[in-house]
């Protein structure tokens, strides 16, 4: 009989190992579950703090680690960064109520399924009100050294080769405080990790802004103004009116801007000031090598200032740049000393003889016969122009009409003029058998002077003593004048030798007092020119 042969025994190894793993994964499983009834499962968000595996008094510990990141703007725009700490501040839980509420609502049995849990509570997170007070007054976006107010945008004053620009607004880092208080108070009962004052709208902010419409339009209006330049010519002078002068003019109300006439008035003011020359004035070189001054007279350049303000605010108003030349009342024949220029009648009344020039040449001198100083009649001096000049012109008085063929009136009803009936000029035959004022010429040499003479040619008028003429031998007495001996049947239709009515024959208000000498009185009205 066989031995049977040696058989090994088999112990049941996988069973084993599966039920080891099994008990270790209860022991596990049953290790979670008892954990996280005290413990916050994995995932879990409270109030944007990660709790994953915290207790609650861990939780509670851990807020006194809180830290608030406050972002904070410099004035030049640039941030800053502060923090208010929780241990600062008593932060705490107000209640673990709703902290055991939330542990007692987790399915525990799925502890070890990924999963994530965010929960908000309510007045929670609690602090001491007057301790976060003053760590939010201690930041520096609460002092006064380091907050600037911010500035509207605004048009900058003149700037010259630019006018005027709009001057963008300043923001500036002044803290709206009631507002950035809330926040920050908010976002510290919230557990947030950091604010930024700016974004959440704490800063005040400028009202007016570069890119306002009202702003815009006002700018568009002073810059039609800012880009003028006016040129006035005055002989080799000139006379500039830029926007950097209109600028100061200008009145801004809302968006309406206004040009101020008195300002406008003063600057024509100053423009006659400097070159009007009626009423002024004169020093004259005479044909005698002696030199006079002639104060009286109504020559010159004389502004209309009422109608140049006028004219030129009109120009300014249209943001009209260009050369302007100035209304007046009359010209001279140049701008300058002298302004009567190179073509003048040199009237020496001391001397009764005077001189005709033409562009600087001598072209005659002629005795002539002025007014009867005897009757109060005397040739006023002074430097005046022509007012006009006619042929075969009619003299008129209360007893008598002569008519004279060369009529130049200069000063108002006094005038050049032939006189044929005078048997001689010169000498002192003015002094008893003058004129009514006029001058009384040779008809030659009042030919002569009518065709080299125009409407406003100077005719300068003075006495000159050591000139006086020589006094005639007695029994020699001058032809009488025939006053009113042409019978009237054979006169010429009468011409009243007035001036034309564009020409003004009064000192216009707008002339100072102190600028303007006394002008010598009118021959009276009813006393016409006198042959």
């Amino acid at each position: 009989m066989k031995k049977p042969k040696n058989v090994k025994k088999h112990f049941p190894v996988l069973p084993a190992v599966l039920g080891c793993m099994l008990t270790v994964a209860a022991a596990a499983y049953g290790g979670g579950l008892f954990y996280y009834q005290s413990h916050f499962l994995p995932g879990t968000v409270v109030d944007r703090i990660d709790v994953s595996g915290m207790t609650i008094d861990e939780l509670k510990d851990q807020i006194q680690d809180y830290n608030l990141c406050i972002e904070e703007r410099k004035e030049d725009g640039s941030m800053l960064e502060e923090e208010i700490q929780g241990k600062e501040i008593g932060l705490s839980y107000a209640s673990e109520e709703p902290l055991l509420e939330i542990l007692d609502q987790q399915n525990t049995f799925t502890w070890f399924l990924p999963k994530s849990a965010e929960h908000v509570t309510e007045g929670l997170v609690t602090c001491e009100e007057e301790k976060l007070e003053d760590q939010i007054k201690g930041l520096k976006g609460f002092q006064k050294d380091f907050a600037k107010a911010p500035v509207d945008a605004y048009i900058s004053d003149y700037i010259p080769q630019e006018g005027f620009q709009i001057v963008p607004e300043t923001q500036g880092n002044l803290l709206d405080e009631d507002k950035a208080k809330e926040t920050i108070r908010n976002a510290v009962l919230s557990l947030k990790e950091r604010v930024n004052l700016e974004e959440a709208g704490c800063y005040q902010t400028p009202e007016v802004t570069a890119e306002d419409e009202a702003l815009n339009q006002i700018q568009q209006k002073l810059q039609k103004y800012g880009n003028l330049q006016i040129t006035y010519t005055f002989g080799d002078n000139q006379e500039i009116l830029d926007g950097e002068t209109i600028s100061s003019w200008l009145h801004v109300d809302g968006t309406e801007v206004t040009l101020d006439q008195a300002h406008v008035e003063a600057y024509v003011a100053s423009l006659r000031k400097s070159y009007d020359t009626i009423f002024r004035p004169r020093t004259f070189q005479t044909s005698y090598g002696t030199e006079v001054t002639i104060k009286e007279g109504d020559y010159g350049w004389w502004m209309n200032s009422d109608q140049e303000v006028q004219e030129l605010m009109d120009m300014i108003e249209r943001g009209e740049s260009g050369v302007r030349t100035p209304v007046y009342y009359q010209t001279a024949d140049q701008y300058g000393t002298p302004d009567y220029g190179q073509t003048y009648v040199e009237i020496n009344l001391t001397a009764q003889h005077l001189f005709l020039y033409k562009d600087g040449n001598l072209l005659l001198e002629s005795d002539f016969v002025s007014g009867n100083a005897s009757r109060g009649y005397d040739t006023p001096a002074g430097v005046y122009g022509v007012t006009y000049k006619q042929r075969n012109a009619t003299l008129t008085g209360e007893n008598y009409r002569t008519p004279v063929s060369y009529w130049m009136p200069f000063n108002r009803n006094i005038g050049m003029h032939d006189a044929g009936w005078r048997g001689s000029f010169g000498s002192n035959i003015y002094k008893t058998n003058g004129s009514h004022g006029c001058i009384n010429l040779p008809p030659s040499a009042a030919r002569e002077i009518y065709e080299n003479i125009e409407k406003g040619t100077p005719v300068i008028c003075y006495h000159l003593p050591g000139t006086e003429p020589v006094v005639m031998e007695k029994g020699a007495a001058p032809a009488e004048e025939a006053q009113g001996e042409t019978p009237a049947e054979e006169l010429p239709a009468e011409v009243p030798p007035e001036p034309p009515a564009e020409v003004p024959t009064e000192i216009p208000a707008e002339v100072p007092v102190e600028a303007v000498p006394e002008i010598p009185p009118e021959v009276p009205a009813e006393v016409p020119p006198a042959e």
